[in-house]
């Protein structure tokens, strides 16, 4: 399993407790702020790994590469995860869907973006060296939304932070890692167990 590094502890913790023989080879997660490099870094790597035998699936939905995933996935017979980003996956499409129509401008949280906000976004797009840049990237927002996979006190405190942070309120959706797993299995069945794989120590 090629997964983004956003959705790579959740494929291992779940391969795991249903004793899936899954190999997970996450891809940097910073490539969401570049998406046109999520495609050739998944092709590249896929192509290594059915080198040495292995039945490849790729832990990403669309995530902004506006078919280019599909491409690959296509030219090498190989499934991906369904829906046009992890909020999909994760929240379920017609629950994201009816969030973005109720509010075109939400902002979505997910608990690996929590975690690693100011890497991820403040950092990677450059805003702890271009702060006054803030409000050409989030001034359209009108409301945050966490889809939340399993909280505790130190991701409430950070998603607070960071709705502080955006002048925004903040609404929590608990949504787990269920659409994930149902997901995940269903790539199992297209994907074949019989490949001779493990999940990395």
């Amino acid at each position: 399993m090629i997964a983004c590094g956003a959705l790579a502890g959740h494929v291992r913790d779940i391969a795991a407790r249903r004793g899936w023989p899954v190999e997970v080879h996450p891809l940097p997660a910073d490539l969401h702020n570049r998406p046109d490099r999520i495609a050739p870094a998944a092709a590249e790597l896929a192509g290594l790994l059915q080198a040495r035998g292995l039945r490849v699936a790729l832990g990403y939905a669309d995530c902004g590469s506006y078919g280019a995933l599909d491409e690959v996935c296509s030219r090498l017979g190989i499934a991906r995860l369904r829906g046009l980003h992890c909020y999909d996956v994760l929240g379920g499409a017609d629950r994201v869907r009816a969030l973005f129509e109720r509010e075109p401008g939400t902002y979505l949280l997910t608990d690996f973006l929590v975690r690693s906000f100011d890497r991820t976004v403040i950092a990677g797009l450059g805003l702890d060296r271009h702060p006054q840049l803030w409000a050409d990237y989030f001034g359209q927002y009108r409301k945050l939304v966490w889809l939340a996979q399993a909280r505790d006190a130190a991701l409430d405190e950070q998603a607070a932070r960071i709705a502080s942070r955006f002048g925004l309120p903040l609404r929590v959706i608990d949504v787990g890692t269920g659409g994930l797993e149902r997901e995940l299995e269903q790539m199992l069945a297209h994907a074949g167990r019989s490949a001779a794989v493990r999940i990395p120590e």
